[in-house]
Parts: C-alpha cells; sequence; structure tokens
C-alpha cells in the first residue's frame, strides 16, 4: 500500500485477515502507525468485496486526540489507494462508539429521541450540590474515620474533607454504573444489611440524588451512555446483528486501558464473526487508580486459546542503555520487588532495538546516557539543580529537545516559575493549555449547545455567563466583564439574577420568539431598577435569534458567524478558524454527526480533555520544540519523546513501593487507621451488588489499594524512562517536610541506581 518497509513483527501482524489477535506493544513501537496501516488494508479488503454496502472497519481508542491521530493516519494511506477518505471506516472513542449505538435506537433503552446528554462540568455540580446537601443535613457521617483530635477544630480540614467526599461519590456512582446496577437497586440491597454503613450510606444517597436529577432533565451522562450501548445490544438480537454486520473488523488501540464494560461491548459486537484486534502495551496503564480501566483485561485476552498472540517489540525510540535501563528495571518488579506480585509487575515483551538497517535506528547514547543522581535534596534544591544543568545543556545543545517530568501539576509549576525568573524558555503547553484558548472554546461550546438543544434547561443561562455576557454585554455600571470559566462570583449582581431568571425560563420560544403580549422579558421587572439592562437583555435576544436562524449554514460558515460575532482579539477570531476547519473536516468523515456532537469537540477543549494542538488542520499531535524546556507531568508526556529527560521528585511519596511504613495519597493524615476511604466504599459498593456486605473486611481495601497504586506508579516510572531519546537523569528530592521528616527516595528509584552502576 505504501513504500513502507515493515519490520518483522509488524509484517506478521499486517498479514493478519481475520480472528482474535492480541498485540502486546512496547514504548516506541509503532503501534499507531502498525494499526493504521493494518485497518486501511482490511478497508481496502471490504472495498473490493461487491457485496459491500455500509460495513465499515471499526477502530476503538481512548482519547478524542488519538482519534484525530487514527483519521489522519488511515485517511492517507486509504487515499494513496485511490479510495475516498473517511469511507469504509468509522474511528471512536469508548464514549463515541455507544453513543452512535444508542443514538440508533434510543427508544430500546427508554429515550426518547432527543435526549441530552450532561457534559462533565454540569455532572460535577450536580453532584456537588447533592454533597453539600447532605453534609448539611449529616454534619457529623464522616465523623467515625477522623481522628478525635481533628473532630474538635473541623475546619482545619474542611476543604479536604469536601475533596474527599466528592471522590467518594464519583466512586459510588463510576462502581455502580461498571457493575450494571442503578441506585435504586443497591439502596434496597442495603436496606437487608445490618449495621451501620456511613460511607456506603452517604455514597448510595449521592448516587440516587443524582439519579433523580438526571431523569428530571431528561438526560443522561457519557458513563450511562455505555451501560445503555451494552442494554441495547442485548435487547434485541436483530439490532445487534446488523451492528455485528455493519463492523466486521474491530480494531483498538490503547487497549491496557480497558474496562470491563469496553471488553464486554467489544466482544458482543465481535461475538459472530469473532475479528478483534487488540492492540495495548499493559506496561503503560497509567489511569488505573482513577478509572475503571484494569490491564488485566488485556493480558487475559492475549493468554486465551482462541487468540493469536504477537509481540510489537522493536522500538527506534531509545538509546541502547536506556532501553536496557527500562528492561532491567521491568526484570527487577518481577523478581525483587518485595510487595508486587506476578500480575502487578512489569510484564513482557522487553524492548528490543531496531536492526542497523531500519528507517528508525536507535540514536547514539549522549554522554552520560543514563545518571541517578543519588545526593539528598530538598524540593527547592532539586529545582536548582535541575534549572542549572537544563541552562548548561542547552547552551551546549541548542538544535535537540529536552523535557522535565515532574509526579504532577503543583510541582511542574513550581519549575516553571524558576524558570521564567531565570529567564530559561519553556513550553508549558501539556501542563495546561492555554486558559484564552479553553475560553473561546467555551464560548462556541455554549452557543452550539443551546442552539441544537434550546429545551435543555442548564444551556442558557451558562450561554448568558460564559459566552455572551463576557464579549456582547454592556454593564450599566462600568463593571469590566470577566471572560473566564467558573468566576461568577465576580460579575455584577443583575448579571447573576438574570441567569438564574433563564434557568427557569421553561418555554425558550417565549424568550427569543413570543407572540403578541406574550413577552417573558416582560415579567422581568426588577431590570427596571437597572438602567440599560433591558437594552442589554434586548440586544441578547437578537443575537441568539440570528444564531438560531444560522443553524442552516455548513458548520464551518456557522462556526465563523459566530466567532465574528462574539470574538474581537485575533488569537480568539484564529481560534474560530481553526475550529471551523476541524468540525467541517469531522463532518465529512462522519455525515451523521448532529450538533450536540460537534459542540462537544468544542467542550472537550474548554475542560481541558484534549489539547489545543489537534485543533489545526495539520497538526496532528504535540511536538516539542528544539532550545526550550518542556515542563509536563509523567501522565502527560505518554506517547511522546526528547532527546533528554529529567524524571524529577522519585522520592516514596510520589512513587509508593506498597509497603505499610509508606504515605499515600489516598490516605489523610487525618483519617483513623489510615484508611483509604476511597477505596474503602468501592470494596462496599462492590459486595453489596453482589447481594451481601458479609464478605467485607475493613481495611482490606486500603491494603489493595497500596499493591495498585504502587503498580501504577512503577508503571509511570516506567513510562517516564522511556520518554528519553539520548540521555536520561533521574534525581529525588525529600519532601516539604525534608527538615523534619524526610522522605526516602522511591524503591524503584533505588532499583535504578542499583540497576545504572550495575550496568557501568
Amino acid at each position: 500500500m505504501t513504500d513502507f518497509t515493515p519490520r518483522p513483527a509488524q509484517e506478521r501482524i499486517l498479514e493478519y485477515t481475520g480472528g482474535r489477535l492480541g498485540i502486546s506493544a512496547v514504548p516506541g513501537s509503532g503501534k499507531t502507525f502498525t494499526l493504521s496501516l493494518l485497518a486501511a488494508q482490511l478497508v481496502e479488503k471490504l472495498a473490493a468485496q461487491s457485496s459491500v454496502d455500509n460495513r465499515e472497519v471499526l477502530v476503538v481508542t481512548f482519547t478524542n486526540s488519538a482519534v484525530e491521530n487514527f483519521r489522519l493516519r488511515i485517511n492517507q494511506f486509504v487515499t494513496g489507494q485511490g479510495l475516498l477518505p473517511g469511507v469504509g471506516y468509522r474511528v471512536r472513542t469508548l464514549h463515541g462508539l455507544a453513543h452512535d449505538i444508542v443514538r440508533e435506537r434510543p427508544g430500546l433503552v427508554g429515550l426518547s429521541e432527543d435526549f441530552g446528554i450532561v457534559d462533565e462540568r454540569t455532572a460535577q455540580e450536580i453532584k456537588r450540590e447533592a454533597v453539600v446537601n447532605y453534609l448539611a443535613a449529616h454534619p457529623d457521617s464522616l465523623a467515625p474515620f477522623i481522628k478525635p483530635e481533628f473532630l474538635d477544630n473541623p475546619r482545619r480540614i474542611e476543604k479536604f474533607l469536601m475533596d474527599d467526599a466528592m471522590e467518594i461519590a464519583n466512586a459510588v456512582i463510576r462502581i455502580g454504573k461498571n457493575q450494571r446496577t442503578d441506585a435504586a437497586r443497591l439502596r434496597n440491597a442495603r436496606s437487608k444489611q445490618s449495621g451501620a454503613w456511613p460511607l456506603l450510606d452517604f455514597g448510595l444517597q449521592i448516587f440516587s440524588d443524582y439519579q433523580r436529577s438526571l431523569n428530571l432533565r431528561g438526560a443522561i451522562d457519557f458513563d450511562d451512555l455505555i451501560v445503555l450501548a451494552l442494554q441495547a445490544l442485548e435487547a434485541d438480537a436483530g439490532f445487534l446483528r446488523r451492528m455485528q454486520e455493519r463492523w466486521p473488523y474491530v480494531l483498538e488501540d490503547e487497549a491496557q486501558d480497558s474496562s470491563l464494560l469496553q471488553e464486554q461491548m467489544l466482544s458482543l459486537l465481535t461475538g459472530v464473526h469473532g475479528n478483534w484486534v487488540r492492540v495495548g502495551d499493559p506496561n503503560q496503564a497509567i489511569n488505573t487508580t482513577f478509572t475503571s480501566a484494569d490491564p488485566k483485561f488485556l493480558r487475559r485476552f492475549v493468554s486465551r486459546r482462541d487468540v493469536t498472540a504477537l509481540p510489537l517489540p522493536n522500538s527506534g525510540r531509545s538509546a541502547q542503555p536506556i532501553i536496557d535501563l527500562a528492561n532491567a528495571l521491568a526484570g527487577w518488579s518481577r523478581t525483587s520487588h518485595p510487595v508486587l506480585g506476578k500480575e502487578d509487575a512489569l510484564s513482557p515483551p522487553a524492548i528490543q532495538p531496531t536492526d542497523p538497517d531500519d528507517p528508525q535506528p536507535n540514536p547514539a547514547p549522549g554522554t552520560p546516557a543514563v545518571y541517578v543522581y543519588d545526593r539528598p535534596l530538598s524540593p527547592d534544591e532539586e529545582i536548582d539543580v535541575i534549572v542549572k544543568s537544563v541552562r548548561v545543556w542547552l547552551g551546549k545543545n541548542p538544535e535537540q529537545t529536552v523535557a522535565v517530568l515532574a509526579p504532577d501539576n503543583w510541582r511542574g509549576f513550581q519549575l516553571i516559575q524558576t524558570l521564567e525568573k531565570e529567564a530559561i524558555p519553556f513550553d508549558d503547553s501539556l501542563l495546561r493549555t492555554n486558559n484564552s484558548v479553553r475560553v473561546a472554546a467555551n464560548a462556541l461550546a455554549r452557543i452550539l449547545l443551546y442552539i441544537s438543544e434550546p429545551h435543555t434547561p442548564t444551556h442558557l443561562p451558562r450561554l448568558w455567563l460564559e459566552s455572551w455576557w463576557p464579549r456582547r454585554g454592556l454593564p450599566a455600571s462600568g463593571e469590566k466583564p470577566v471572560a473566564v470559566i467558573g468566576k461568577e462570583d465576580e460579575l455584577p449582581e443583575a448579571v447573576r439574577t438574570f441567569a438564574r431568571a433563564l434557568g427557569k425560563a421553561n418555554q425558550p420560544e417565549r424568550v427569543f420568539f413570543p407572540a403578541a403580549g406574550d413577552d417573558w422579558l416582560d415579567e422581568i421587572h426588577w431590570m427596571d431598577d437597572h438602567p440599560g439592562f433591558p437594552a442589554v437583555a434586548e440586544a441578547f435576544r437578537t443575537d441568539l435569534r440570528r444564531w438560531a436562524a444560522a443553524t442552516v449554514l455548513p458548520i464551518d460558515e456557522l462556526i465563523l458567524t459566530l466567532g465574528s460575532d462574539i470574538f474581537t482579539e485575533p488569537s480568539d477570531l484564529a481560534f474560530a478558524h481553526a475550529a471551523a476547519l476541524l468540525l467541517a473536516r469531522r463532518v465529512r468523515e462522519q455525515p451523521h454527526l448532529r450538533l450536540p456532537d460537534l459542540a462537544q469537540e468544542m467542550e472537550d477543549v474548554a475542560q481541558n480533555r484534549r489539547r489545543i494542538v489537534g485543533m489545526s488542520e495539520d497538526a496532528a499531535g504535540y511536538e516539542p520544540t528544539p532550545g526550550k524546556v518542556t515542563v509536563a507531568t509523567m501522565h502527560g508526556a505518554k506517547g511522546l519523546e526528547w532527546d533528554r529527560v529529567y524524571l524529577a521528585s522519585v522520592n516514596s511519596y510520589s512513587y509508593p513501593s506498597g509497603t505499610d511504613d509508606e504515605e499515600y495519597r489516598g490516605e489523610r493524615w487525618f483519617v483513623r487507621d489510615n484508611l483509604n476511604l476511597t477505596a474503602e466504599v468501592i470494596a462496599q459498593t462492590e459486595q453489596l451488588s453482589m447481594g451481601t456486605l458479609d464478605e467485607y473486611i475493613p481495611g482490606a481495601a486500603t491494603k489493595q489499594a497500596r499493591i495498585d497504586i504502587a503498580a501504577e506508579r512503577l508503571r509511570l516510572l516506567y513510562v517516564g524512562i522511556t520518554r528519553a531519546r539520548r540521555e536520561l537523569i533521574v534525581l529525588y528530592n525529600t519532601g516539604r517536610r525534608h527538615d523534619t521528616n524526610p522522605l526516602p527516595p522511591a524503591l524503584g528509584f533505588q532499583a535504578l541506581l542499583h540497576l545504572s552502576k550495575r550496568r557501568d
């Protein structure tokens, strides 16, 4: 199909014609390229069959940015064969696929044709309101878990308790949906259990309140989509058969991040033809502790008798010493780690270098290729060491790329402050999407959501507050409009009062297209006390009328129309142009997309769920800039590479090993018995979904959570190592309490130190 010469391992994969295939890929092995080329081959195969009508190769991947990357690559391959771009294949995230299935037959799961989906922000607002109300009515509900010395002064821990309460609520809702149950059934099962279960009772009440709020809105959330898609497929054998025939080949990328529900859905879709390719790297499963993902599903699939297992072991990304270190760490985890079992450790295959004549040969190592800086440093000293080292290195290597990878955003921002102070050029776009871009995306999303679903109660007030007022409003009292997301308390009182009134306007036609004598604005008498405000409200109505009329335009023309109305800054107008191009391409590739689907693209950018680098016609991913220091988290760096990489803060808190004498992020200092409350309530919910709490053992879930965290953080360290091409520097600091209670280096750090010295 191209002049590409595959490696032997790639060639074996590209010989695939059908059946179940499990591929274990190592970092930098070209799995996206290989899977895209395989998809294009299968598209060509379908196109050559005379019986083909609407059949497609289905590709399922993890993120929206990965969807875009696959589309671009497959397009290149199929157009090279003279086939039409965007035809014969479909690339989806799991939620996107579930939406396609439910949208086709919403009646199968009791939904109307115009069902709505609440965005993540709205869902969190609903949950937060329920949590606040519950804690106000039951102020002592979490008291049994708090150490006595903190009960006398609860304000010291109030913020942390609220954060924990939200995490507990989210966990119960997530686990309930993952178990394919609902709040009513769980609460019924709970009523049959004796004893006090304050965590569980709290979580179930929030679950119940949340479901009721969604029902009142006539809406569902994104996790509901997956459950409902499964229900739809199971409810109608004919519908399932039609979906199976539509997608005769299913290719799953990033399968290490698969969940139980994802596996069940794809298993159903491939149940007849059996053509299912799963590609992933269990060693890069770094989302397991805060999602339902688990690498065991891919490992189990690969080991099945009816599955052909193939490795993708060759990587041209890193120099040999870095490959050797990553492989040695994996081997150490399986043979010498004091806590992790075989299933928790880093698994084969080992990374193999490419052949000398490969188009992507392994780079020559730097001097040194690996350096583990074993001197204990305070947090400030660690930053000082990194900044001084980076300054010298950039001076000698201005044409090369360099990154500092931190364990979390907070540490990354600390480093940025010092780099800025020292006038060292840096790039923090992976650490945070530019806020002005997020605000612009949010403004477009708010308008698109309203004009596509005007009867959804939350859309109109949010459009007013977050889109129209900051750019079109004329404050009567002279206040400067606030063009930021989530700062309503800084807006004039009249603006907020009007937003509340809009939220109660359940007949949009009375607001914007009133009949004679039936004008909703005439009922807002308080506006007379704010000179000039009625004119502002009328201008708002005029814009909404024009935007509603503009929905007949093609999506790119609609976006440009909206952008020219609400944006004045060149950067915002440029964003509108990029968004118009992107959404127009979406529609070309997927003609069935509706306006709410396209609005979600903007919502993803506004919520920082996808990088803005994917929002232009030619940007398929992040490219580091030589001469600048990239600052990112380990999670944000996945899939990327730099010539030199610094791994910062590799201490026992950021990378615990699972032992009982370490500190863990999930265990608050004010909670008794070092319990991980979220882990405990997850275990209780899972037990309850099976009908009884008899097998729940207090504290056991906390111990298991330590092992799970240790395994994931070890995988995160492995991901960090494999971002480096030529040079790798590893450091640790002794924590905020370095003077009184210094943290030791992580066990993984000590292993790297030993392994690097042994190889020297």
